[in-house]
């Protein structure tokens, strides 16, 4: 027997629908940053994306830091998953596009992001951060891997942070269902989707750290 399809206020009580709906605003204006779009059209160079990555690496780096040590707490454990790291990833695409560089960057976009995820004291929040960032590398995070390999000539070599040891549509389906069967209630569901709306925010002040400097990027 067919299943019905949920109701529109079954579909407003998922945690996942909420967190994807109600952050639409913030997320695509992260995706719209300038120097995404130059991203995306080859515009910049390899400086540029080695300023990215190292941005990323102290994001990420927080992120994981935060889950492993809460990885007890039932919120977080329902997202936690070792093949999604990616601080290990970015330090070998480091290696690939700059041999040598330093691991750190003075960046404050990316200080207060860390910070941000740092200071955070329910698990429901860092859920929040978590679902921001990875299931974004899951989804237009691959497109971005393949702009990157055609832009440079890659021949996919210094893109492991867009390599995931799984299955991306069936891997989301099922990150989205955890999500769903966490039993938040509303007024929890909603301060999920605040947290989510700050990351992208964050995620969006490190994009125009990044486009602040595009005439030192271009190729």
């Amino acid at each position: 027997m067919a299943m019905s399809a949920p109701s529109a206020s079954e579909a407003v009580s998922r945690l996942s629908v909420a967190m994807r709906e109600g952050s639409a605003a913030e997320h695509d204006a992260a995706e719209q940053a300038t120097f995404v779009t130059e991203l995306l059209d080859g515009k910049v160079n390899d400086r540029g994306y080695v300023d990215y990555l190292l941005r990323l690496r102290v994001v990420y780096g927080a992120i994981e830091d935060a889950v492993r040590s809460r990885s007890a707490d039932p919120l977080v454990a329902a997202v936690y998953d070792p093949a999604l790291e990616r601080v290990a990833a970015i330090d070998a695409d480091l290696d690939h596009w700059a041999p040598g560089v330093a691991r750190e960057v003075d960046s404050v976009a990316a200080a207060n992001y860390r910070d941000r995820v740092a200071g955070l004291s329910w698990g429901g929040d860092l859920v929040a951060h978590h679902y921001t960032r990875y299931l974004g590398d899951l989804s237009g995070g691959q497109a971005i891997g393949r702009s990157l390999d055609r832009s440079f000539g890659l021949g996919g070599a210094g893109l492991a942070f867009y390599d995931f040891p799984l299955r991306a549509k069936p891997y989301k389906d099922a990150y989205r269902a955890r999500l769903d069967g966490l039993g938040l209630d509303a007024g929890q569901i909603g301060r999920v989707v605040d947290e989510v709306k700050v990351a992208f925010r964050l995620n969006r002040a490190l994009f125009t750290e990044l486009g602040d400097n595009l005439a030192a990027y271009r190729p």
